[in-house]
């Protein structure tokens, strides 16, 4: 599942509690996430689920069930 792996990601490379990550969680705000995690993070998620997110659609992108809609649409 996308969601779930997607959650996993963020969790360590944020080191956030996994438990605590919802649909509605703002990566910037929530996970005090700075533009270099987003990248780093970004970078991570498309090697893993072999996509490109477009820096257009990354302004588009703040929860996590914004990101798991796109990776799903775009697999």
């Amino acid at each position: 599942m996308v969601f779930e792996k997607v959650k996993q990601m963020l969790a360590e490379q944020l080191d956030a509690d996994v438990d605590s990550l919802t649909m509605e969680t703002n990566i910037a705000k929530d996970l005090d996430a700075d533009s270099l995690d987003v990248v780093e993070l970004l970078m991570t998620i498309e090697d893993e689920f072999n996509i490109e997110i477009p820096d257009e659609e990354i302004e588009n992108i703040r929860t996590i069930g914004e990101l798991t809609e796109y990776i799903q649409e775009n697999m």
